[in-house]
């Protein structure tokens, strides 16, 4: 196997430290990338837009609401708004002639200047009750988005995005969309691999383990707490930008209810908290499950000429998908990259399966 640890030993500190110690591992995440960066070439634009490019915006969504929950411990029902703030902030930016560049970071700080005010009060509470704060704070943002019309323009309105570039190439087409997210995506990740290996992301996993204990060794729970809302926010306010200029295109206030909220936290849970290789793993089966689910079923329909009512057939895909899930959190409650990390470390000692 090329998978394998022995005869690999580090004699300085600075390899232990890396991201990817193993050779395998570098290769495997080398040959991924190029294949993200080849594949409008290899496959069909249909497969890039309606596949690859909601994979690549909803992980990076995934990942902002992965540092709080599987970061610091505090759950979120309420991440739909903060993207959608975000992606409001940036349009509403970019039609008075802000530069897309800019935009994002508008739409960032614009979605953690809300959020840290909802999760400074939110804060003061802990389990169900910070749960249901956080939903408040969706129904908020909600009815806010549609009572104004100068932010959304009504219930039924749609807000068109306007052309704009990425540090001089048009934002236009097929192709130049999917390599703008693309980009973000490659920084945040990066990114989010290294918070836990400063003392910021040692202060969360400090406070999301005990936060009483972490007082006591000097770390500030609320402080941290906050910083974490702050962050999450400013990423998801960030995605909201990208969601609008490289997929949507146009915005309207249904894309960001709480059904989006819900589906965020699914992806997060399903595919392993405080794992980016998890967030991944997690938004592809949520996005893909469902697809492949009612092909299936109408497939075997077909095959088999069983006679599937229109409406068990619509709703059938759900119920499989729902027990999918719940499949999986009973397998490894925690979640999918576990399970990888699992088979991983077993082909890591193979064939010698007692060592370790």
């Amino acid at each position: 196997m090329f998978f394998r640890k022995a005869g690999i030993s580090f004699t300085r500190y600075q390899d232990e430290r890396q991201l990817w110690r193993l050779p395998a591992d570098r290769w495997t995440i080398a040959v991924i990338f190029l294949l993200l960066l080849a594949a409008p070439f290899l496959i069909d634009r249909l497969y890039v837009i309606s596949y690859l490019l909601p994979l690549i915006i909803w992980s990076m969504a995934a990942m902002g609401l992965n540092l709080l929950m599987g970061g610091a411990g505090q759950i979120h029902l309420g991440y739909g708004a903060v993207i959608g703030i975000g992606a409001y902030a940036s349009v509403h930016s970019m039609r008075a002639g802000v530069p897309f560049e800019l935009a994002l970071i508008i739409g960032g700080v614009a979605a953690a200047a809300v959020g840290i005010i909802f999760g400074a009060a939110a804060l003061r509470v802990k389990g169900l009750y910070l749960a249901m704060a956080t939903l408040a704070m969706q129904y908020i943002v909600d009815f806010v988005i549609v009572q104004f019309p100068a932010i959304s323009g009504g219930s039924q309105a749609a807000l068109s995005v306007p052309n704009v570039t990425f540090f001089g190439i048009p934002v236009q087409g097929d192709r130049a969309p999917y390599y703008v997210a693309l980009a973000i995506c490659t920084v945040l990740t990066v990114f989010m691999l290294n918070v836990r290996r400063t003392s910021f992301g040692r202060a969360l996993a400090a406070v999301r383990e005990k936060d009483y204990a972490a007082s006591i060794i000097g770390v500030d729970p609320f402080r941290y707490k906050l910083l974490a809302f702050w962050v999450s926010s400013f990423i998801g306010g960030m995605m909201g930008a990208v969601l609008a200029v490289c997929y949507y295109r146009t915005i309207s206030p249904d894309q960001f209810h709480l059904d989006l909220s819900i589906q965020l936290v699914a992806m997060v849970i399903v595919g392993g908290l405080g794992s980016v290789l998890g967030v991944f793993l997690g938004v592809g089966l949520i996005l893909f499950a469902p697809i492949i689910l009612n092909q299936l079923i109408s497939w075997g329909a077909d095959q088999f000429g069983l006679a599937i009512p229109m409406d068990l057939r619509a709703h059938l895909p759900l119920m499989l998908y729902g027990a999918l899930i719940m499949g999986f959190l009973l397998v490894e409650p925690l979640g999918l990259a576990k399970i990888y990390n699992n088979i991983r470390n077993y082909f890591l000692v193979w064939p010698f399966r007692h060592a370790r």
